[in-house]
């Protein structure tokens, strides 16, 4: 009798592991799609940022050397590789910053492509913390619940905050 209840607690604690595991593993897996999602919400933001300052620039109501600033700042975060891409966005914050962009039609397109920036960027690196968290648990590690996912990292940019 003794043995049939062993049996039986056994039986019943690998259910609640194999349990637990499955959801830890869906719970990542969810964690890694909204990193995904919440990246490519990112990128669509600066890609946004980028072409509104070309065309700020090319416009004809900012003087010629800010203009030039501009639309190289804006053409190197466009075609910048991803070793290079948060060096190249951070640069064209800092144009941006320098320049007068303060004319009014543009002033407050300008300043909401910057706060989208902003809020995307937080969004996303809130989103890799949790991540990044979950997957540190002991639990996680000893069982690879991650399996072969890359450890997703935060993106570190000067975006104007």
């Amino acid at each position: 009798m003794t043995v049939s209840w062993t049996l039986f607690l056994v039986g019943v604690l690998l259910l609640l592991l194999g349990v637990y595991c499955s959801w830890t593993a869906g719970r990542l897996d969810r964690l890694h799609h909204r990193v995904a999602t919440a990246r490519a919400s990112l990128e669509t933001e600066l890609t946004r940022r980028s072409a509104l300052v070309s065309e700020l620039a090319g416009s004809g109501v900012l003087d010629p050397a800010s203009s030039l600033l501009l639309l190289d700042a804006a053409h190197r975060a466009r075609t910048a590789n991803s070793d290079e891409r948060e060096r190249s966005e951070s640069a064209l914050t800092r144009a941006i910053g320098v320049t007068g962009t303060d004319v009014e039609p543009w002033a407050a397109e300008l300043g909401t492509a910057m706060r989208r920036v902003q809020l995307a960027r937080r969004f996303h690196n809130d989103i890799v913390v949790s991540t990044r968290e979950l997957r540190r648990r002991r639990f996680v590690t000893w069982f690879r619940l991650a399996g072969h996912a890359p450890m997703p990292s935060t993106i570190e940019l000067e975006d104007g905050s």
